[in-house]
């Protein structure tokens, strides 16, 4: 192994971690064998410059985000995450199966509520979440799909082992980053990428697409699809543009919609035009001033009740929010047996439920050791990890516990597991998460190949959130047969060194421009 992995495993050892890469005593696990040869022949200058070109790249094309008020290209790191295929089976399969019991979890707690009145879970778990929308209450959705898109976040074990980390069946982000890393990883990685059989993720576009417009309100024969979008100041807007170029649909804003008559309707050129599905990239509490806030300008007035009327569909469905409720989801084994009869495939993270006296007072008495979260936080926002926090911050935590136990959590740490990831001159390890996304078109809940890896890029941290300044891994799930459909090098390439030194000729930047205006 070239010197960049010096030192590597003593700082793996001091993790306490699982390290997906290399096995005790630096031995490359089978399935990374093909990275691992492919670095070893490689200089930190090598290194460097290819990180840099796919930096630039992410420039070019717009692939940024916002940390600390500065536009930022979005981390990605040259060394992938690899998954050997039985060990996606299992994750594929338990995913699917998490999605089906939310999907019928939301259908039910929207209707006659037989999951409070068995006794699985309380009422008022329901009934005070923040997410919980009465507005909602008593219809079947357009379509009868409720999670059309998930994305439900996967972590490893000290021992290896997958466990379910939290749900996002509200409105999931960052499936531009899979699609957009692959892109870069297949020509700052070549040597590896060209010689192994990874699956690919190209088809995400069409499957979604196909599923939406599977849902479409009874009736329509050639349904007319959207992408809402809150406008060009929303942190996710380049994947709100990317995913409408790749499925060949509009990318609308609120005041581009109307609805009369229970229809909705969005301003074109040629006149108004019917809209039959609304892929919603907003949160449910600013896409109907009529039902919600009443100040919002992002939404439009109607919305809700053409989707009552079922003459729209609104995916995901207004309310599924209730679902991502990191209360609910201590729940989520429970739902599994009851609503499909069978045994939870993937296992959650333990976790107290800080409502029960008994959970709420260990917590008080060891919350310099565990994680302490908000039910209805994302992005790491307001998770307290114990071990990390000074005395004040502890003795804050304790207060809001006190006061409002249904708003948290508490787990363990989990020492996350660790991939190598560049760090100034060598790679060191860096914990990482996965965050597969799934298509449910009512009748098959599809599981991308791969998904998001987040690493945190600073030493020790266990925050991998991009917002706190965590980056990225391409993920490669390797394919069990040469039969199955395999990602291919593209087949125009240049070295590094060539993209780097040398200015791009006219002809080149006229092709890049119209690759991004398309």
């Amino acid at each position: 192994m070239s010197d960049l992995f010096q030192d590597y495993s003593e700082a793996a050892g001091r993790t306490g971690a699982y390290d997906e890469m290399f096995a005790p005593g630096q031995q490359a696990r089978d399935s990374y064998g093909q990275v691992a040869e492919a670095l070893r022949k490689l200089s930190l200058a090598d290194v460097s410059a290819r990180a840099d070109s796919m930096a630039r790249t992410f420039l070019d094309r717009g692939v940024t985000f916002d940390y600390a008020g500065e536009e930022r290209p979005f981390p990605l790191d040259i060394v992938p995450r690899v998954i050997p295929a039985a060990e996606w089976d299992v994750l594929e399969r338990g995913v699917a199966q998490r999605v089906r019991a939310l999907e019928a979890f939301l259908n039910d707690v929207y209707d006659k509520m037989t999951v409070v009145s068995d006794g699985v879970i309380p009422r008022q778990l329901v009934t005070t979440s923040a997410h919980f929308h009465r507005q909602v209450h008593g219809f079947e959705p357009a379509g009868g799909v409720r999670v059309h898109i998930s994305g439900i976040d996967v972590v490893r074990d000290a021992a290896g082992t997958f466990r379910v980390l939290e749900d996002n069946v509200r409105v999931p982000s960052g499936v531009s980053y899979v699609l957009e890393n692959r892109r870069a990883m297949a020509k700052g990685l070549p040597e590896a990428f060209g010689q192994q059989l990874i699956r690919p993720v190209e088809e995400y576009p069409r499957r979604l697409l196909s599923a939406l417009r599977k849902t479409a309100p009874a009736g329509v024969d050639d349904p007319t699809v959207v992408v809402l979008t809150p406008g060009v100041f929303n942190s996710a807007y380049f994947e709100h543009t990317l995913l409408a170029g790749l499925m060949g649909v509009e990318l609308v804003e609120g005041r581009d919609l109307i609805c009369r008559g229970n229809r909705v309707y969005m301003r074109t050129t040629a006149g108004e035009q019917r809209v039959d599905v609304i892929y919603k990239r907003i949160d449910d509490d600013f896409l109907d001033p009529l039902q919600f806030r009443s100040d919002s300008m992002l939404g439009c007035p109607g919305l809700v009740n053409a989707a009552r009327a079922g003459g729209v569909t609104i995916a995901n469905a207004v309310g599924n929010g209730v679902a991502d409720d990191k209360l609910v989801y201590s729940y989520v084994p429970d739902l599994i047996r009851y609503y499909l009869s069978e045994e939870p495939i993937i296992a959650n993270v333990d976790t107290f439920r800080l409502e029960e006296k008994e959970a709420r007072e260990y917590t008080l008495d060891n919350l310099a050791e565990l994680v302490v979260k908000p039910v209805d936080g994302s992005g790491g926002k307001g998770l307290v990890i114990g071990p990390d926090a000074s005395r004040d911050e502890l003795d804050a935590l304790r207060q809001r516990i006190i006061s409002d136990p249904r708003g948290w959590i508490a787990q363990p740490v989990l020492q996350l597991s660790t991939v190598p990831t560049l760090g100034g001159d060598k790679f060191g390890p860096r914990h990482v998460d996965l965050r597969p996304f799934a298509v449910n078109d009512g009748d098959d809940v599809w599981v991308l190949p791969g998904g998001l890896t987040r690493v945190a890029l600073k030493e020790g941290s266990l925050i991998v959130n991009s917002s706190q300044g965590g980056g990225s891994k391409d993920t490669w799930v390797l394919a069990d047969s040469p039969q199955m459909p395999v990602e291919t090098v593209p087949r125009q390439s240049v070295t590094v060194r060539e993209r780097v030194s040398v200015w791009p000729v006219e002809s080149n930047w006229r092709d890049r421009q119209s690759e991004q205006q398309q």
